[in-house]
């Protein structure tokens, strides 16, 4: 981003690798647009865990989510801490640790030399993961051009492996490394007030090689950018083409499609997770759905990948 705070024209596309320089978005110009976060999201045979670390400027937005797959019991903590405190952001993604700190809440995100150590404690939860980037791995960086003075830089990578333990309750539970798989969603920009977006993420092998959906839609429409890809191996093979959505706002639990440039896919939601927040200015209506993607991307077929799919609504 340029040194004025608006958007260079040269860093708009995408890259294989996180290559944009973010620092420009530090909070200090265009208060109370700049977004900026790190989620992350680890899938294991047992258990979902996401980890948000964020600062929208005026607020610091921070949440530990942990999902049982057989109980579809919860535990987690998301507390909105007015104005933003408690929070380290890099800036840009690599340059440092990430973490955040309120009552009932500990997040550290902490780089490796080969992946990515995240830690957290909730009341009655502790979480301690090891993600690792393999060397060849590729993920989906783009940049999102609204206008010159609000845009977006997300980093997308799917299916990484993960490995740690989750104790919950005083009892451990294993995240294996041959079957763990680790989402980071890494965001840098300058939002518009009212924005509605979908997402869709799975990871997991298909014939033996690590499989990954990485999807989105709605945000990104007109812009001339996608978020569109799936990683084979550790190919990103991206889809430029606008995808289009289709799924029952009224059930969503109903089977989802996602469709075009080669993709041909079906996401069959087993849990809804709902959030509504309506302070007037300030909404936001979630529902991210988990389950399992099927389909055919080109040539190959996919089946029994576990991940979400989101439609969000925000006025912020």
């Amino acid at each position: 981003m340029g040194a004025d705070g608006r958007l260079n024209p040269a860093a708009v596309g995408w890259a294989r690798r996180p290559v944009v320089d973010t620092s420009g978005i530090d909070g200090r110009r265009s208060w109370g647009r700049n977004k900026r976060w790190e989620y992350w999201n680890v899938v294991t045979p047992t258990h979902v865990v996401a980890l948000t670390v964020s600062s929208v400027d005026y607020a610091a937005v921070n949440e530990v989510w942990v999902f049982d797959r057989a109980s579809e019991q919860t535990w987690g903590q998301a507390p909105t801490v007015l104005p933003a405190r408690g929070v380290v952001l890099p800036a840009s993604l690599g340059d440092g640790p990430a973490s955040a700190s309120a009552p009932n809440l500990s997040i550290q995100i902490t780089p490796t030399a080969t992946g990515t150590h995240l830690r957290a404690e909730i009341p009655g939860v502790s979480i301690d993961i090891t993600v690792t980037r393999p060397e060849a791995h590729e993920c989906l960086a783009v940049v999102v051009p609204w206008s010159s003075k609000r845009f977006q830089y997300t980093v997308k990578d799917v299916a990484l492996p993960a490995v740690g333990q989750l104790v919950i309750d005083q009892t451990t539970y294993p995240v294996p490394a041959t079957d763990s798989w680790a989402v980071l969603d890494h965001g840098r920009g300058r939002w518009p007030y009212d924005i509605t977006w979908n997402w869709g993420a799975g990871s997991g092998l298909v014939g033996g090689r690590p499989f990954g959906v990485q999807v989105g839609g709605k945000w990104t429409d007109g812009t001339g950018s996608t978020e569109n890809g799936i990683l084979i191996g550790t190919a990103m093979h991206k889809i430029s083409e606008e995808l289009t959505w289709s799924y029952d706002v009224a059930d969503w639990r109903r089977p989802w499609t996602i469709r075009g440039g080669d993709l041909d896919a079906v996401f069959s939601p087993e849990y809804d997770r709902t959030a509504r927040t309506n302070l007037g200015v300030i909404a936001a209506s979630t529902d991210q759905c988990f389950g399992y993607w099927s389909g055919r991307f080109g040539e190959v077929s996919f089946e029994g990948i576990y991940g979400w799919a989101e439609h969000v609504h925000n006025r912020w």
